[in-house]
C-alpha cells in the first residue's frame, strides 16, 4: 500500500507508530542543511515532515518541490512546536525513507487559500485549483447537503428513480440544447430543461413518491448564479394537496440545516402570497431577514386591484405639489432606512448615482432626511412643506434618525428599483448577514403572465402548473383570444392564480413546484390558453394527454435548485464556487476549451451543414 495513513488522521495519540503516508507537497521550509520540514497534503489534511540528519541530505540528491506526489516512512512523534490551526497540529513524522512518486512542473498559481490566480487562471486549471483547501470544503458541503437529502427522501419513502437525458424538444420558456440523431438523419434530441414530463408520467405509472438529484440543462445567459448545465433536488408526490408538499419539503430543509450547519431551523416558516410580496418587497423572492419594506405611495390602480396608497384611503398624497417627477409617474415608491438621517450631500449623489445605473435604470432619487430632532430636511423641499414631509414619512412609517429614498417612474421599473435599493441598503448596513437563514414561502402565484410583443398568454411557472381549485371553471369556461392587447388586465384569465409555491431562503429562489394539471381536458384547455392548436398540443405532448386517459392521479411536486443552495449554506453568491467543473459567463469550459467545432466526418455521419452567418 502506498499509505497506511492518511494526512489528516493522525494524532497525539499514534505517538511512536511507524507510519507511511503518500500525498502532495505543500511547502518545503529548509531550516538547515540537517533539518528541512515539509508540509504534505493530500484530501483529508496536512501533516508536517521532518527531515532530520541521517535523511536530509538525500534531498539534495532528490530535490523535491511544490506539488510533488512523494511517499514517505516514519516515526510519529509529538511537536515541541504545536500548531493549534491544524487538525494535526500536536505531532509530526520523522522520516526514515521517502520516495518521489512524480514530479511537478511549477504551478501557474499559488495553490493556498490565499491564491494568487485570478478566475480565468484557475478555470483553465482548474484540476490544480481543486487541490485548495477553500475549493475542496464547497465540494464537501455539496456532498453533505446531497447525503442528507437523499437520507431524508428514503426515509420518506422516495425512491430515486433515473430519466432520460435524450429527449424531444418542447421549446416552451428557456431555449433547448439540441443534439443531432446520427440514426435519424435531420432529426435532433433536446437535452431535458427538467425531467419534468417523465416524474408527471412516474406517478401515472404507480411510483408515488419520485425523486433525483439529476442534471438539467437550460441555453440562456449566464450570471453568477446560472450555468448552462446545472443541478436540482427534483421530486414528485401523488395523493397529495399543496400543504401536504408544503410540510414535506420543510422537513427537507430542516433537515439539511440540521445535517449540514448544525442549526436547528425551528422557527415557523413564514408564508405569503405574491401579491403581499410584490406590494411590500418589490419581487417575488424577499429577503426577510431585514425589515425596511416597500411604501408604495403611488400606483396604477390595475396593478394591485383594491390596495390603497400608503397614506391611507382618501387621504391626501403626493398631489397638488407641482412636482411633474411625482405627478408624471405611473408608480412612486418610499423606503425608510434607519439611522441615516446624517447621510451627507456626497452620499446622496453617490446613491442618485448608483439607482442611474443602466441596470437599475431610475432617472433620479428624492431623499427625505428625518433628523433626530424631529425636522426634515429633503432634496423637494421647493415643492413640499414639512407638513407634507411629514405626511410622507408617516406613509413610510419612518422614525427619527431615518433616511427616506423614493424612486418613480414606470411600474415595472421602478418596482424592481426600489427592490433594488433596499437589497443594496440592507447590504450596506450590514443587515443581510451570511449566517442568518431565513426562510419563506411564496404562494399563489399568477397562472400567467401576458406577453405584450406575441400578443398571447405564457405561463410563469410551466404549462402543467394548475390552477388553483376555485379557478379551476374560470379556465374550462372562458376563451383565450384577445382582440386588443389593452384588453389583457380585463380578461379573466389575469386574476387566475396558480396551485404554486416558491421556496425562497435570503432571497434567492431554492425551490419551486405546484400541485400539476392531471385531466386531460383541463391540461388541453392550458395549452389553447397558451396559444397551441390541438394538432400542435397533440405533437409536442400527445404521450402526456394520452397518459392522463388512463387513471391519472392527482400529484404535484417541488424542484430545489441545488447548486443555489449549495452557495448560499457556503456563503457564497455564486454557485460556480459549489460545481467541480463549472463554465463561465460565456457558458464556455476554459479547461477543455469547449464547446468546439467538429471535424468534416462527423458533419457528413450527422448530414449537416453549417450555415454560419
Amino acid at each position: 500500500m502506498y499509505r497506511s495513513h492518511t494526512c489528516g488522521e493522525l494524532r497525539i495519540g499514534d505517538v511512536q507508530k511507524e507510519i507511511t503516508l503518500a500525498g502532495w507537497v505543500q511547502t518545503v521550509r529548509k531550516v538547515s542543511k540537517s533539518l528541512i520540514f515539509v508540509d504534505l497534503r493530500d484530501r483529508y489534511g496536512i501533516s508536517q515532515l521532518v527531515f532530520e540528519e541521517n535523511i536530509s541530505a538525500s534531498l539534495d540528491e532528490q530535490s523535491i518541490g511544490r506539488e510533488y506526489v512523494i511517499q514517505a516512512k516514519g516515526v510519529v512523534r509529538e511537536r515541541s512546536n504545536k500548531n493549534p490551526q491544524l487538525a494535526t497540529g500536536d505531532i509530526e513524522i520523522v522520516v526514515s525513507a521517502f520516495q518521489i512518486l512524480n514530479k511537478s512542473a511549477v504551478p501557474p498559481f499559488t495553490i493556498d487559500d490565499n491564491t494568487d490566480g485570478g478566475d480565468d487562471l484557475r478555470m483553465k486549471y482548474r484540476y490544480l485549483d481543486l487541490r485548495r483547501n477553500a475549493v475542496k470544503k464547497n465540494l464537501e458541503l455539496r456532498y453533505a447537503v446531497n447525503r442528507s437529502a437523499r437520507n431524508y427522501l428514503h426515509e420518506n419513502n422516495f425512491m430515486d428513480i433515473e430519466t432520460p437525458f435524450l429527449i424531444k424538444s418542447t421549446p416552451e420558456g428557456a431555449r433547448d440544447f439540441v443534439v443531432p440523431s446520427r440514426m435519424n438523419p435531420g432529426q435532433f434530441y433536446a437535452l431535458p430543461q427538467s425531467p419534468q414530463t417523465f416524474k408527471q408520467l412516474l406517478m401515472v405509472s404507480g411510483y408515488d413518491r419520485y425523486y433525483q438529484i439529476v442534471k438539467c440543462f437550460r441555453d440562456e445567459d449566464l450570471r453568477a448564479d446560472r450555468q448552462p448545465e446545472f443541478t436540482q433536488i427534483d421530486c414528485e408526490m401523488c395523493f397529495v394537496e399543496q400543504e401536504d408538499i408544503l410540510q414535506m419539503f420543510e422537513g427537507l430543509v430542516r433537515r439539511i440545516f440540521k445535517d449540514v450547519k448544525g442549526i436547528d431551523y425551528n422557527e415557523v416558516i413564514t408564508r405569503t402570497t405574491w401579491d403581499e410580496a410584490m406590494w411590500q418587497y418589490g419581487n417575488d423572492k424577499p429577503d426577510i431577514r431585514f425589515g425596511m419594506q416597500l411604501a408604495n405611495l403611488k400606483f396604477p390602480s390595475h396593478t394591485f386591484p383594491g390596495r390603497h396608497t400608503a397614506f391611507g384611503e382618501g387621504k391626501q398624497g403626493l398631489e397638488g405639489a407641482g412636482f411633474g417627477v411625482f405627478d408624471n409617474a405611473e408608480t412612486v415608491i418610499a423606503i425608510a432606512v434607519p439611522g441615516c438621517s446624517e447621510y451627507t450631500r456626497k452620499q446622496t449623489d453617490e446613491l442618485t448615482e448608483w439607482v442611474k445605473r443602466p441596470q437599475i435604470g431610475m432617472q433620479g432619487l428624492v431623499y427625505i432626511k428625518y433628523n433626530t430632532d424631529g425636522t426634515l430636511k429633503s432634496s423637494v423641499d421647493k415643492f413640499y412643506t414639512e407638513d407634507r414631509l411629514k405626511t410622507i414619512a408617516a406613509a413610510t412609517n419612518a422614525q427619527p434618525g431615518d433616511l427616506i429614498l423614493v424612486v418613480a417612474g414606470r411600474e415595472e421599473r421602478t418596482r424592481k428599483a426600489a427592490s433594488e435599493l433596499r437589497l443594496e441598503m440592507g447590504k450596506r448596513l450590514g443587515m443581510r448577514r451570511e449566517d442568518e437563514f431565513k426562510l419563506l414561502w411564496v404562494l399563489d402565484f399568477p397562472l400567467f403572465e401576458y406577453a405584450e410583443e406575441e400578443n398571447r398568454w405564457v405561463a410563469r411557472h410551466h404549462p402543467f402548473t394548475s390552477p388553483k381549485p376555485s379557478d379551476i371553471p374560470v379556465m374550462i369556461g372562458n376563451s383565450p383570444v384577445i382582440d386588443n392587447p389593452e384588453q389583457y388586465l380585463e380578461h379573466p384569465y389575469a386574476g387566475i392564480k396558480a396551485n404554486a409555491y416558491d421556496m425562497v431562503l435570503n432571497g434567492n429562489e431554492i425551490g419551486g413546484g405546484s400541485i400539476r394539471i392531471f385531466q386531460r381536458e383541463l391540461q388541453e384547455k392550458m395549452f389553447a390558453a397558451l396559444g397551441m392548436s390541438p394538432e400542435e398540443a397533440n405533437h409536442k405532448f400527445g404521450f402526456l394527454l394520452g397518459a392522463f386517459e388512463y387513471g391519472a392521479p392527482p400529484h404535484g411536486g417541488i424542484a430545489f435548485g441545488f447548486d443555489r443552495l449549495c452557495s448560499i449554506l457556503g456563503g457564497s453568491e455564486s454557485i460556480r464556487d459549489f460545481i467541480a467543473f463549472p463554465k463561465n459567463n460565456s457558458g464556455r469550459d476554459v479547461m477543455l476549451d469547449a464547446p468546439g467545432t467538429i471535424d468534416d466526418k462527423q458533419f457528413d455521419e450527422l448530414q449537416i451543414k453549417l450555415n454560419l452567418k
